[in-house]
C-alpha cells in the first residue's frame, strides 16, 4: 500500500509540472489586449491608428488619457525595431504608453517616429478622450464627455457609457449620458429595432445639430420603423432650429443694435444740441479703444494684482481722455463754424484724418490686442443658442449708460441747461445760460460717450486707427432715423437697425442687406423728415 501511495504521489508531482510547464509553454501566446492595441500605433496607418484608438478605449488603458494627449499634440511615438510605443512630454522626457514608467535608457536613445494624426484620427481623440472623462469627478467635465461621444458616436466608447451610467449620480450628467448611449445604439446595425426607436426618440430631443446629423446617418438596411422615428426627429429638430436660428438672428441684432446704440448716442447729443455734423465722431470711439489698450498694458506691466479689473478701470479713464480731446476740438474748431453744418463736416473729416495719422504714428497701422477678462469669458446657453458672455455685457453695458445719460438730462443742473439750448438756443441765452460753455461740456460729454464705446468695441472689434470709420455712417442713420437729439428714439432706431440687419442678412446677404436697410430708411426719411421722435420746441420746429 505504502509504495502504491508514494507512486501515485509521483504521478501527480508529474501531472502538476507537466502542467505549470504546458502553461509556461502557451501563456506567452496569450496575448494582452492592450499591447494588440498599441500595436496598431505602430504600422504608421490610419485605419490601424483609429482601431487603436478604439482598442485602448475598450481596455480601459490606465494610461489611456495621457496616450490620447499625447497622440493630439503630436507626441505619441515609437519604435520601429521594438514595436515600443512611447510618450513623450512637452519637455522630451520619454515614458511607456504602456505603464507610464520611465522608458528604458537604451529605448530612448533609438530612432523613434511619431505617430500621425488627420483629423479623422483627432476626431476619434477626442471621442475616446470623452470615454475617460467619464468617470471624472466633476459633473461638468463628465457632461462635457458624454457630449463629445454623442458628437462622435463611437461604438467603442459604449461599454464606458454603460459603466458610467451605472454609477451616475447627477441628473443632468446621468441625461448627458443616456443621450450619448442613445446616439450609439441608434447607429448600430444590430442592435433590437426597439432599443434603436427609442433612441432615434431620445436624440431627437436633444434637439441640435449634433442630433440631426446622427438622425441623418443611418447605417444602410436599417428597419422602416427606425427610418419613420429618424424621419420624425428630423422635422421635430428642422421645426426648432428655424425658431431658434430666428431667435438667434434677433440676439445677434440686439447685440449689434447695442454697439450702434453706444456709438451713437453721443452723436445724437452733439448733433441735437449744436447741428453740427461731427465725421470725427468715429475718431472719439478709436480713442476710447487706444485708451483701454493702454490703461490694460500699464495695469499689467505695474499693478498685476489688479489685472481683471482693468477693464473696469478703463471705462472712466476712456471717458476722460475721448471728452478732453473733444472739448480741445469744439474750442479750437468747431466754435467758429456754428451754423454752417457743411463746414463743420468738411473741418471734421480733416480732423478725423489727423487723429487717425497720429493714432498710427504712434502705435503702429497693425492691430492691437486687448484681452478679454476671465470674468467675461465663456458663454450662456438660452433657447439653444449660445451667447457669448462679453456680448451680454454690451448690451447691458449700453443700457446702463443710456439711462444714465437720461438721468443726467433730466435730473441735471447741465442736463436742464442742454435741453434748453437745443429746444431754443436765442431763448437760453437771453436767460443768463452761457451758450458757448454748453456748447464745449454736451460736445466733451458725447465725445466722451464715444469713448466709453470704444472699450466695448475694444473687447469684439480690432483695436486699430480705422475702428470709428466702421461704425460713423451707421451712427448717423441711427441718429436720423430715431430723431435728432432724442435719447429714445436714438435706442430704438439703433435696435431697429441693428434687428433688421441681421434678420436681412441670412436670405439677401450683408451687403445687399445693408442696401435695402439703406433705401428703407431714404423712403423713411422722405415721409418724416425728423425721424421717429421729433423734438419740439420754437427753435426746432423753426
Amino acid at each position: 500500500m505504502a509504495s502504491i501511495r508514494n507512486r501515485a504521489s509521483t504521478l501527480a508531482a508529474l501531472l502538476v509540472l507537466l502542467g505549470l510547464t504546458f502553461w509556461g509553454a502557451i501563456s506567452p501566446a496569450v496575448a494582452d489586449p492592450l499591447d494588440d492595441a498599441l500595436a496598431g500605433f505602430t504600422t504608421d496607418k490610419y485605419d490601424d491608428t483609429e482601431k487603436a484608438i478604439q482598442g485602448v478605449v475598450a481596455t480601459a488603458a490606465p494610461t489611456g488619457k495621457a496616450i490620447f494627449e499625447a497622440l493630439a499634440a503630436g507626441r505619441l511615438v515609437f519604435d520601429p525595431e521594438s514595436k515600443s510605443v512611447l510618450i513623450k512630454d512637452a519637455a522630451g522626457k520619454l515614458t511607456l504608453a504602456k505603464t507610464g514608467e520611465a522608458a528604458p535608457a537604451d529605448l530612448a536613445s533609438r530612432p523613434l517616429k511619431t505617430v500621425r494624426a488627420n483629423n479623422r484620427i483627432r476626431r476619434a481623440v477626442e471621442a475616446a478622450s470623452g470615454a475617460f472623462e467619464l468617470q471624472d469627478p466633476n459633473p461638468r467635465k463628465r457632461i462635457d464627455a458624454a457630449r463629445a461621444v454623442f458628437k462622435s458616436r463611437d461604438p467603442a466608447a459604449l461599454k464606458a457609457i454603460e459603466t458610467a451610467l451605472a454609477t451616475e449620480k447627477d441628473a443632468a450628467a446621468k441625461e448627458a449620458l443616456q443621450q450619448a448611449r442613445a446616439a450609439i445604439i441608434l447607429g448600430k446595425a444590430d442592435a433590437p429595432e426597439a432599443d434603436r426607436v427609442a433612441a432615434a426618440d431620445l436624440v431627437a430631443d436633444v434637439g441640435d445639430q449634433d442630433a440631426l446629423a446622427a438622425l441623418r446617418s443611418l447605417p444602410p438596411g436599417s428597419p422602416q420603423t427606425v427610418k419613420d422615428a429618424a424621419d420624425a426627429g428630423i422635422a421635430s429638430i428642422e421645426r426648432w432650429l428655424s425658431v431658434a436660428n430666428a431667435f438667434q438672428d434677433v440676439t445677434f441684432g440686439v447685440a449689434l443694435g447695442s454697439v450702434l446704440l453706444l456709438a451713437a448716442i453721443g452723436l445724437a447729443i452733439t448733433f441735437g444740441v449744436m447741428g453740427v455734423i461731427n465725421m470725427a465722431h468715429g475718431e472719439m470711439v478709436m480713442i476710447g479703444a487706444y485708451t483701454t489698450f493702454l490703461t490694460q498694458r500699464l495695469i499689467h506691466s505695474y499693478l498685476p494684482a489688479i489685472d481683471g479689473a482693468s477693464l473696469i478701470i478703463a471705462i472712466p479713464a476712456a471717458f476722460v481722455v475721448a471728452g478732453a480731446v473733444g472739448v480741445l476740438i469744439e474750442r479750437t474748431v468747431i466754435r467758429f463754424l456754428y451754423g454752417r453744418p457743411l463746414e463743420t463736416l468738411l473741418a471734421t473729416w480733416g480732423v478725423s484724418l489727423i487723429l487717425q495719422q497720429a493714432v498710427r504714428t504712434m502705435f503702429g497701422p497693425t492691430n492691437q490686442a486687448v484681452s478679454t477678462p476671465e470674468w467675461l469669458q465663456g458663454s450662456v446657453s438660452l433657447m439653444g443658442v449660445s451667447l457669448n458672455w462679453n456680448r451680454v455685457a454690451i448690451v447691458l453695458f449700453a443700457l446702463g449708460v443710456f439711462f444714465a445719460l437720461l438721468l443726467l438730462l433730466k435730473r441735471t443742473s447741465l442736463g436742464l441747461k442742454v435741453r434748453a439750448v437745443t429746444q431754443n438756443r436765442r431763448m437760453a441765452a437771453s436767460m443768463g445760460i452761457r451758450t458757448p460753455w454748453v456748447d464745449a461740456m454736451t460736445f466733451g460729454l458725447g465725445s466722451g460717450v464715444a469713448g466709453i464705446a470704444g472699450v466695448a468695441l475694444s473687447q469684439i472689434d480690432n483695436v486699430s486707427p480705422n475702428l470709428g470709420q466702421s461704425y460713423i455712417i451707421d451712427s448717423f442713420l441711427v441718429v436720423v432715423f430715431g430723431g435728432v437729439g432724442n435719447l429714445w428714439g436714438t435706442l430704438v432706431g439703433a435696435m431697429t437697425i441693428g434687428v433688421a440687419n441681421k434678420l436681412l442678412e441670412p436670405w439677401a446677404g450683408a451687403v445687399l442687406g445693408k442696401i435695402i436697410l439703406l433705401v428703407a430708411i431714404i423712403l423713411f426719411i422722405q415721409k418724416k423728415p425728423r425721424g421717429l421722435f421729433a423734438l419740439k420746441g420754437r427753435f426746432v420746429d423753426a
